[in-house]
Parts: C-alpha cells; structure tokens; sequence
C-alpha cells in the first residue's frame, strides 16, 4: 500500500470518527476507577497533552495532589517558561511603547499602499525588506514592524502552551481569552493586545464579575466592539476649548466619525459574555445597555499606558431599563451596576456552565453536570475556581463514555503533538503560521464570537490532511525551529518492534485495530521510524482527546 493512499484512509477514517461524536452516548453517574486509563483522559484534557514520562509523573504524585496544584497554579514553578518568554522583546513593552517602535507614521503608511501591487507581486523575504525600506525613510529609530508585534505574540502563546508547568492555567486563559475574543488586526488592537490577556490571566481564577468588569474596562475590548466611539447624541463640549471626540493616535477616518450610540459592546455582552443567546433578553434591552456604557472610552494612548477613563460628557443621561430593571441615572455607576446584575443572572450561570462542560468534557456535556456547575457558580457567587473545580472533579468528567470524544481544534492538535513527542521548539514562530494555515490563526478570529470547541468546525477532508501533513513534517524534522529524534524516542527495540514502541510511547491510550493495521503495514514496507512516528501523530486516535 502506497503512502499517499495510507494518508487518504487516515483522513478519511478520522472523518468518520469524529461524525460517531455527535452521537455520543451521556455520561454514566457512576465514578469510574482512576487507573492508567482515566490518568491519561485528565492528562488529555486539563493540559495540553501528555509529555513523555506525564502519566508516570502523575501515577507518582497522585491526581488528588497534582490536580490541587493545577488549579492553584501560583504554587508551581513556571520560571523556566518566563525565562523563555523574555526572548520576545515586543512582550515587555507597554502599549504605548509598542506604537511608537512598531506603528509606521501616516506618511510611511500612504507610501506602503501606493507601492501595494510591489509588495504582492514580491517573494515574502523581499516584501519583509521592502517594508523595513520604506519604513526607515520615514522612521528611522523605528524597532520593527507591526507584523512583528503579532507574531511574536502567537509564538509565544504556541511555546506558553508547550513549555508551561501550569497546563491548567493556561488551558483555562485560552477558554477565557476565547470568550473574550478581540481582534489583533483591527486598528490599533494588536497594541492593546497584550494588556487584554494580562487582565484576563489575572481575573481568570477569581469571581466572574471581577474578570467582566476588568474586560470591559479592557482598551481592546473597548476598540474591538467600538464601545470607545460610543456617545450621546449630542456630547457637551468641555468649558473654554473645542471638544476633540476621539484619542488622537487613531486613523482620521475613525476619529471623524459622528458621535453616536454604537450597541456592539451591549450586543455581545448580552449574547456572549453573559447570558447566551437564549438568555431572555430584546433588542430593547441591548439599546438600554449600550445607553448605560456611553462615556466608557480609551483615554492616554499617546501620552502614556492607554486605559480606560469614563466620560461624563459623552454619557447619555436618564434612567434605564434592562431585564425589566430600571437602572438609576448615574453615570459609570450604570455599567457597574448592570454588569453586576448580568454576572449574577442565572442564565449567565447556565450559559458559563454549559460552555466550560462543553470544553473539559463533550461537545453535548450531561444536562445534570450543567445544572451543577450552574448551581455552584451561583452558591459561591460566581467563584470560577469552584466550577471547574465541580466540572473536572465529576463523576461525568472522569466517564469512561466521553474519553476521546472530543476533537482537538488546530492548536490543541499541534501543541499536543510537539508535546507527546518530546519535540525541542527553539522557535515557535513556525508553528504558528502551521496552526493558522489549518484555520485557526491565533488573535485573528474576526467575529466575537471566538474559535469553536466543537468537532463540526474542525472536520473536513482538506483540514485533516493538512493536519496529516504537519505531523509527517514534524516527525521528519521539517518545521524550522523545531527538533524531533523519531529513533531516540522509539528507543533501542528491533526494528521490526519500532511501529509498536513508537505507537505506545505517542498514543498511550491505545491505536485502534483498523489504525494499527495500518501501521504495521507501514511500517513492514521499511518505512524509517520518522515516517512512522508522522502516521501515528496523523492518526484518528491522535486527532482526539
């Protein structure tokens, strides 16, 4: 059997695979043994992966004690990982500092687009130089580009994912950053990118309120959904001098925009970050929200760290009605007071309940585990530690019938693979732009509602082959930046065994027969261990967790 028609029924099979997904049977109430099996479900689900020599790490330690640690993650030592991190320079620098080295003057700009059909026409390397070129003509103490900004920020969220000690933690900020998503190439966004993620790691393991005020407040999320435009019809003028209605570093275009009620914030706040699109809300009440964030505005972008500032002037005034409410006439306190209400709401509740099940346990999670978790989120008033803690702890999490029922979106598939390899990454940059070719670029998820954490998103023919297609070139060392010994990792076996240790040491779990066939008939066509170690991370078990 050639390759080629072995990496066919590979895709093909993890097609049909994951369409028997949907019809998944719900989790039994009984609490399953924790054997070797279940240890390696939570590896598969709490982190992103199992690395080699994890499940004995954690059989040692003992999932009462390692789970403990993961959901305090303060308590592990991440120091090696900072210390990788620090190799990003732009990671360190405020936003402000961002736009004055990365951000080309106006004049740079208009030069760029007229040189558009150039660039386009040019091979990536000598766009890259012709971009610095025309750059320094007008910013020569200019530190990069503004492409730089973003993939230094992608590679270090692939090698955070890899390297981190605490998997728990960052699984969780790749949830949250989800549910808040913004998007890096809107404006300015990209400089405000990296203070949204900080607010949302800080915030993450607290109250829910605490962390839907800390976003909304968020200079991202306020340019994102263009909630920092959003004023009174008629915004009074400040005494003695013009009014200038927007922060000065943003496009002319954006700024002469007429003042205005802008509902995109309300919006999804409502639908998204709160209630859910069933949550029992009208376009009335959107309206009365998006009048109760008027004023809410980015102030400081040039003079220093941008941050949010409230606007008395830009505030529409009078009482409002949301949820059937009123809520007083008074300034800020407004959207404090309605963000407050929307936090607490029961439907909120369900709604977080359900999309946190949804990622630790099934695309369809057992109705009983999400009136739980709603329950708890309300009892302790909105504590997220407590409701992932109630969700990983069930008896549904640990079910024998939703192990492997979930398929792995682009990065879980990619950071999973560089993980249970053993793979060094001295550059993630690489895997990055892999991640995004499969149709997730990190940052860049234009709508808000985020990624999906279904299978039905990352399904399709074109996309698994492509993921078949890393893992060969993964296994085969073709990924700059990235080092992977297949030999060294199958161990000193005959070779006529290396098809069996490689598959044991990838997927722990186990092959499926019709894979292992496979597999063997590989590998007796004296296919080197790379190859082999390609098709097993390319595999259908390999696609799930």
């Amino acid at each position: 059997m050639s390759v080629y028609r072995s990496s066919i029924l590979v895709a093909v099979a993890v097609t049909l695979a994951a369409a028997r997904l949907a019809a998944h049977p719900a989790a039994s109430a009984g609490a399953p043994a924790v054997d070797d099996a279940a240890l390696l479900h939570v590896l598969g689900r709490l982190t992103w992966g199992p690395r080699p020599g994890d499940l004995a790490a954690l059989r040692t330690m003992g999932l009462e004690r390692w789970l403990s640690l993961q959901l305090h993650p303060e308590k592990i030592d991440d120091r090696a990982l900072e210390a990788r991190l620090a190799e990003f320079p732009t990671l360190r620098l405020s936003s402000a500092a961002l736009v004055e080295g990365y951000e080309p003057p106006p004049a740079a700009r208009r030069e760029l687009q007229q040189h558009r059909a150039e660039l386009e026409a040019a091979t990536p390397a000598e766009r890259a130089r012709l971009r610095r070129e025309l750059i320094a003509r007008y910013a020569p103490r200019m530190k990069g580009t503004p492409q730089q900004v973003l993939e230094e920020r992608q590679a270090a969220r692939v090698l955070r994912a890899c390297a981190s000690e605490r998997q728990l933690d960052d699984v969780l900020a790749d949830f949250w950053m989800n549910h808040f998503n913004v998007y890096a190439q809107k404006g300015q966004v990209r400089y405000l990118l990296g203070e949204h993620e900080r607010v949302v790691r800080e915030h993450q393991w607290g109250r829910f309120e605490d962390l839907l005020l800390a976003t909304a407040r968020s200079p991202a999320m306020l340019f994102y959904l263009d909630n920092w435009l959003s004023t009174t019809a008629h915004p009074a003028p400040p005494a003695g001098r013009r009014l200038r209605r927007f922060p000065a570093p943003f496009p002319p275009a954006t700024r002469a925009r007429r003042a205005g009620l802008n509902e995109n914030y309300a919006r999804e706040l409502l639908e998204l970050h709160t209630l859910g699109v069933d949550g029992a809300y009208t376009q009335q009440d959107v309206t009365e929200v998006a009048r109760a964030f008027t004023g809410w505005t980015i102030v400081g972008l040039r003079q220093g760290e941008p941050r949010f500032a409230f606007d008395e002037r830009r505030h529409d005034r009078g009482d409002k009605r949301v949820l059937g409410r009123v809520v007083r006439d008074g300034g800020e306190k407004e959207g404090r007071e309605i963000l407050h209400r929307l936090a607490t709401h029961p439907a909120t509740a369900r709604h977080l309940a359900l999309q946190l099940a949804q990622r630790f346990v099934a695309d369809e999670p057992p109705p009983a585990l999400v009136e739980r978790a709603a329950l708890v989120f309300l009892q302790t008033h909105g504590e997220i530690r407590e409701v992932v803690r109630a969700i990983v702890t069930s008896p549904e999490f640990l079910s024998v019938q939703v192990r492997a029922a979930k398929v792995k979106t682009p990065l879980e598939y990619v950071v999973s693979a560089v993980r249970a390899s053993g793979a060094t990454v001295e550059d993630a940059r690489a895997l990055a732009r892999r991640i995004g070719a499969m149709g997730m670029p990190l940052y860049l998820q234009q709508p808000p509602t985020g990624y999906k954490d279904t299978a039905d998103a990352w399904v399709s023919t074109g996309s698994l082959l492509a993921r078949l297609n890393l893992a060969l070139d993964l296994a085969a060392g073709r990924i700059p930046g990235v080092s992977f010994d297949a030999s060294a990792l199958a161990g000193e076996v005959p070779r006529t065994q290396e098809a069996d240790a490689l598959a044991a040491r990838l997927v722990p779990a186990g092959l499926s027969e019709a894979t292992r066939r496979e597999i063997e008939a590989e590998a007796g066509q004296g296919l080197e261990p790379a190859r082999l170690a390609g098709m097993i991370l390319g595999s259908p078990e390999f696609q799930r967790r």
